[in-house]
């Protein structure tokens, strides 16, 4: 080692770099999605919900409706509401059957619920956009 260098650690790469920022604003992007539908009258019932398909963004119930929320933030709203690809939706369509089975078995009531995949679109200076049943036949 030169003189200078003892204790220092390895900076990050650029692409590491690009992939947190990318995250945090994910993160960011969800809970302002989730204060919209609050805002709305949803009850948010999870984020970031797993399973071996896919991650759901929010999970969201308001009366007799559950939904599953895809959170997208782009330059612009079009190009978040476009940006879920084909292969994407396959997985979420997937993931979203699991769920909504295993949510509708734990809630009282819950099988009378109408379960739909949402889109909320997040663009910079603009307000937000749900479009609700976005992909339907879930």
């Amino acid at each position: 080692m030169t003189r200078g260098q003892v204790g220092l650690k390895p900076q990050k790469s650029l692409k590491q770099n690009r992939g947190q920022r990318a995250r945090i604003a994910g993160r960011r992007g969800e809970w302002v999605a989730a204060f919209w539908l609050m805002a709305k009258g949803w009850r948010i019932i999870g984020f970031r919900y797993r399973t071996p398909q896919a991650e759901i963004d929010l999970v969201a119930r308001k009366g007799a409706i559950l939904i599953l929320v895809e959170v997208k933030r782009r330059r612009t709203l079009a190009e978040a509401i476009s940006a879920v690809s084909p292969d994407q939706l396959s997985r979420l369509r997937r993931a979203g059957d699991g769920i909504a089975a295993r949510l509708m078995a734990k809630q009282a009531g819950a099988n009378a619920l109408a379960v739909r995949l949402d889109l909320i679109a997040l663009a910079p200076k603009r307000l937000p956009r749900h479009i609700e049943g976005a992909w339907p036949d879930l």
